[in-house]
């Protein structure tokens, strides 16, 4: 009995440890078996308490007087499958007559504290199945990517949401991005996190950091076009609009067509090309925008005009020829100047760090998610990189991208240095790369010579 109550000391002790110092460790000891215990004993005794129970048909209650029996329960959604995650739980369930999903959306909150979970969050599968997403402890207090993830060509994984699923940046299916944040929010951080993913596919990347590229002139050897100031910032985008409109010409040379090729077949944009003619897509990232819509005199004016003209042209054609804008600034607002909210309006994709003040949010997301300005605003100061992403479908979920250093950004970007296109229509703008020079080693003193 001894040894028992001392083994089970040490597994007690061992598992406050552990949820202490390593919660996703704890959760895949310990939690996970607790969890999945507390969720099916509690189960009917807490979907009754959230409301979240029918009564009894008819036909059970005539059975029951027939038989004499007492009067059936509520019944609560049938449970259809229960899945262990590394973050947590995945309960499936069968809505009863009458129910909506709204009704357990609602409750998530609730269900929250009755089942001891950290998060609780609902969302639809089909008719009639709702899915409830439950995490054991904060994902986004510390984030781990998970080693395998699902990435495919122009899709890569950035953040982690806070269900534990992974946040992945699907350039074909949102083509245009905004991403806003104050100062020392992790906006810098993600936006490494999207180059060091990119790095390692067939793309070309370009950049516009008008901070006299402290932020990408690091990476610059994967690269295929960058520019430091406005200047070279307006000729870029009118040599990224003269290659769109190249591509075009492409598209229409090689669309095929005739009677007899199918209609799935013709091309309409670079990814119904053959592979051997199909042209690289370019993804322009834009560091910080306000500097290119300031202006202070009438030429600064004229060059603003013409860069902002070049981005909304690029927002509006340029997916079909495979150019992608990824748009960072601190405020994205009207004041900005004429065309800014054309613009934004063509950027679907949207995510807020931290911001100032509600009408920063309100730049991202009041025109399509307004339930998440109130989350944008409530981001803590001491997460930096703690996010609200949306895009027109109206959904939204706080993310948060894991931390990567300059240093490891700028060392991605050197092993893929290969893969790096040389555009005709960019060089100009290709970024000069010196060689390395061999730094000599220090003198060594000689010992004086003995007298």
């Amino acid at each position: 009995m001894t040894w028992f109550t001392v083994a089970l000391v040490l597994v007690v002790a061992a598992a406050g440890l552990l949820r202490w110092r390593r919660p996703a460790w704890y959760w895949l000891t310990f939690g996970v078996t607790l969890a999945v215990v507390r969720v099916l004993v509690r189960y009917g005794s807490v979907m009754d308490a959230c409301g979240l129970t029918v009564p009894p048909s008819r036909w059970r209650l005539t059975l029951a007087r027939i038989a004499n029996r007492p009067v059936p329960e509520s019944r609560p959604p049938r449970i259809l499958r229960v899945r262990p995650t590394r973050t947590g739980l995945v309960l499936r369930l069968k809505l009863r007559p009458g129910q909506d999903a709204f009704d357990i959306a609602a409750a998530s909150d609730r269900l929250r504290h009755s089942f001891s979970m950290y998060g609780v969050i609902s969302r639809e599968l089909r008719s009639g199945v709702v899915e409830l997403r439950m995490t054991g402890y904060d994902v986004l207090k510390r984030v781990q990517m998970p080693a395998k993830t699902d990435a495919r060509p122009m899709r890569v994984p950035v953040a982690l949401r806070e269900d534990g699923a992974v946040h992945y940046r699907d350039y074909r299916a949102v083509p245009h991005a905004l991403t806003l944040g104050a100062t020392e929010s992790g906006k810098s951080v993600y936006q490494r996190n999207l180059v060091a993913g990119l790095a390692a596919q067939d793309v070309a990347l370009v950049g516009i950091d008008c901070k006299q590229g402290v932020e990408l002139f690091p990476l610059a050897r994967r690269f295929s076009a960058l520019a430091d100031n406005p200047d070279t910032a307006a000729d870029l985008l009118d040599a990224l609009v003269d290659h769109m409109e190249g591509v075009y010409q492409l598209i229409r040379a090689e669309q095929r067509i005739t009677a007899d090729v199918p209609d799935a077949e013709i091309a309409s944009d670079i990814w119904d090309l053959p592979a051997d003619v199909r042209p690289v897509p370019v993804v322009v990232l834009v560091d910080e925008v306000a500097e290119l819509a300031l202006f202070a005199n009438k030429e600064q004016e004229k060059r603003r005009d013409r860069i902002i003209t070049a981005l909304a042209r690029l927002a509006q054609l340029g997916r079909a020829s495979g150019i992608y804008l990824e748009i960072c600034g601190q405020r994205f607002g009207s004041e900005l100047g004429k065309g800014i909210t054309m613009l934004r309006a063509q950027l679907t994709g949207r995510t807020a760090h931290r911001v100032n003040d509600e009408s920063s949010a309100n730049m991202a997301f009041g025109d399509i998610a307004p339930d998440a300005v109130l989350a944008a605003i409530q981001i803590p100061t001491d997460l930096p990189g703690v996010a609200i992403t949306g895009d027109s479908t109206g959904g939204w979920a706080r993310i948060r991208a894991p931390h990567t250093s300059l240093r490891q950004a700028v060392n991605t970007c050197n092993r893929h240095a290969d893969l790096t296109p040389d555009l005709p229509a960019l060089a100009p703008f290709r970024p000069a790369l010196g060689t390395r020079k061999p730094v000599p080693a220090p003198a060594v003193e000689s010992a004086p010579a003995a007298a």
